[in-house]
């Protein structure tokens, strides 16, 4: 039997163990991961069950990278990381998400390779996490999405 992919079920519980929804945009939705060892690390998760990059129209590609751009600039401007690393991993949730990962000078990783979940693991408090998630929401609607 097929295993259920945990971006297309609302209530998945290993989704909703690893991050918490932010918002919708054109063909995306952005999530917090609650992992934060790098501060302000989301994904962005496509709507459509799609496995691969090279599954995506032009015109799907094109909208699907603009969402991209426009959670980047997002998390620049609340996060000030000095570079942001985009990750588009797939062999283990074949369902196309874009791990958006802040990165900064003498923090977690810095000139390394990215750890899905690094050691010793950072997590926010629950308020924490809602204060950072609002921030978040905040800036989307004062950004242009066009910027």
């Amino acid at each position: 039997m097929a295993e259920v992919c945990m971006y297309c079920q609302a209530d998945d519980e290993r989704r909703l163990k690893l991050m918490t929804r932010i918002a919708d945009l054109k063909v995306s939705t952005l999530h917090f991961y609650r992992e934060q060892s790098y501060p302000g690390r989301c994904v962005l998760v496509y709507h459509k069950h799609i496995q691969k990059l090279t599954d995506l129209t032009p015109e799907e590609h094109a909208t699907f990278f603009a969402d991209v751009a426009y959670a980047a600039r997002v998390l620049t401007e609340l996060y000030h990381p000095d570079k942001i690393n985009y990750l588009v991993l797939g062999d283990l949730c074949p369902h196309l998400h874009i791990h958006l990962v802040p990165k900064y000078q003498g923090g977690t990783d810095w000139g390394g390779i990215f750890q899905m979940m690094p050691e010793p693991q950072k997590y926010l408090t629950d308020e924490k996490e809602a204060e950072e998630i609002q921030k978040i929401r905040k800036k989307l609607e004062e950004l242009s999405y066009g910027f």
